[in-house]
């Protein structure tokens, strides 16, 4: 099914459980002067809400790419699941503050039959809409459905705290309803807060995973011809495009025609099986025809690689002609000082092959 279908339909069916649950829970909350159950309600109206502004996210981020925004709408799906975050705190402050004035003036509870087998029905629906929800967001990666998922799961064990609450009032007739509104409330807000940072985080700019890096740099280096691949780096413009460039090491001997043929495999490749759109092919010559470069790589090599905090070194080619040596090193983002350890390393290589200009080149750690 299409994606975009599949993120409709869900968000339906969790419009229409949610506000199933919030009516009942509305009556019953107020019926029974339970702050915890109404504001369980509210909460439920807050996830309409949010299934509301993924579908509305999910419809503008389809948009077709215009001069403008030439890479298309897919951030808005970012935007849609910051949006939710946002309805989320409200939800979880605007229950803080309720909860804090009925701890200073506590109503009395009235729990009911009906009252107890509503919110015990809430659990077990919440749960089972929670898993689906969740699931559909990850089979299509949406992360406005997966945090809806998150935030459903989150109601079921809010709805079985008001359950305890009830059992207590009842067996000991110890009213724990606004204290536990407030506890409601607190975990409502860290839920907020946890969505807030991972859209954000997306929107920022974030590395990605380990897994679709090393498996993009194995189809790269599946190639014959590519001895290595490396500072992959891919901007994401939507869960359905992702557009970066990679550096590929390559014989020396290759002939531009050979390396333009090798360049369009590459991309072909990786599209179809990644789906991962490589608009650039940096190349890094590889010494075929100089046996003392292979030997001097692998002393620089040994040195360089015994610094704390150096990750890794590449793109090693030794000019005989012009009497170079360039090399790229990438450093930790943990390293106290990096260009101090750059410079560091750059007079160390140079003082040991003072007839040689020594270029090294210092790249960011974006990817594994």
């Amino acid at each position: 099914m299409n994606r975009d279908k599949v993120i409709v339909r869900t968000s339906i069916v969790g419009i229409l459980a949610n506000i199933a649950l919030a009516s009942f829970k509305a009556v019953v909350g107020v019926l029974s002067s339970s702050i915890a159950i109404v504001l369980d309600a509210v909460n439920n109206l807050s996830d309409v809400m949010s299934s509301v502004i993924t579908i509305i996210g999910t419809k503008l981020a389809k948009k077709r790419p215009d001069k403008k925004h030439p890479y298309g709408y897919g951030r808005v799906e970012n935007l849609s699941t910051s949006l939710i975050a946002v309805i989320v705190l409200y939800a979880g402050v605007t229950s803080l503050v309720e909860s804090i004035k009925k701890i200073i003036s506590p109503p009395v509870p009235d729990y009911s039959a009906s009252a107890i087998i509503i919110v015990a029905s809430a659990v077990i629906v919440k749960i089972l809409l929670g898993h689906y929800v969740r699931k559909k967001g990850e089979s299509v990666n949406s992360d406005s459905l997966i945090a809806s998922g998150k935030d459903a799961l989150l109601d079921s064990v809010i709805s079985a705290a008001t359950l305890l609450a009830a059992a207590i009032y009842l067996l000991f007739n110890i009213r724990t309803e606004a204290w536990l509104g407030a506890l409601i409330s607190l975990v409502i807000i860290k839920s907020g807060l946890e969505i807030l940072g991972e859209s954000l985080s997306s929107i920022i700019g974030k590395r990605i995973s380990s897994d679709l890096s090393r498996e993009i740099k194995e189809t790269v280096t599946s190639f014959p011809e590519v001895q290595g691949a490396y500072d992959l780096i891919l901007h994401s413009y939507g869960p359905d495009l992702l557009i970066g460039s990679v550096h590929i090491e390559v014989p020396d001997t290759l002939s531009v025609a050979e390396l333009d043929k090798l360049e369009h495999r590459i991309t072909e490749k990786v599209l179809a099986e990644h789906r991962v759109i490589l608009a650039g092919i940096s190349v890094y010559a590889v010494n075929t025809q100089n046996d003392r470069a292979s030997q001097m790589y692998g002393d620089i090599r040994r040195n360089v690689m015994s610094h704390e905090y150096v990750l890794q070194i590449h793109g090693f080619y030794l000019d005989e002609k012009k009497m170079t040596i360039h090399f790229d090193i990438i450093i930790d983002f943990a390293a106290p000082d990096t260009q101090e350890l750059y410079d560091h390393i750059l007079t160390e290589t140079q003082e040991a092959y003072p007839d040689y200009n020594v270029s090294i080149t210092l790249d960011s750690d974006v990817s594994d």
